[in-house]
């Protein structure tokens, strides 16, 4: 799971630019179970973004991510968006579903 802040009026925007890249490249990953992105109105000209994926174990993160899988992946145009943001993920376990 990873999050950033982008300007509301530019949401949609960058949402069609993670899904081109970030997303793309999840779903791209063998491996990768699948990957989706909220967004949600903070009310404040920003809007928070979410991105969560699933994906067969830790090590195959690797084949996304590289060696330090807890670091977030950005791409050029991210600083060109974004207000904020995480520059870690956090990694669960699925142990109920």
């Amino acid at each position: 799971m990873w999050r950033g802040w982008v300007a509301t009026d530019r949401v949609a925007e960058y949402v069609a630019y993670i899904e081109r890249t970030g997303l793309a490249g999840y779903r791209a990953t063998p491996g990768n179970l699948g990957a989706q992105m909220w967004t949600r109105d903070l009310g404040d000209g920003r809007a928070e973004v979410t991105t969560l994926s699933w994906w067969e174990s830790l090590e195959v993160i690797r084949g996304f991510a590289g060696d330090d899988i807890g670091r977030a992946v950005f791409y050029p145009e991210d600083d060109d968006f974004l207000l904020d943001r995480e520059t870690t993920v956090t990694h669960h376990e699925v142990v109920a579903r």
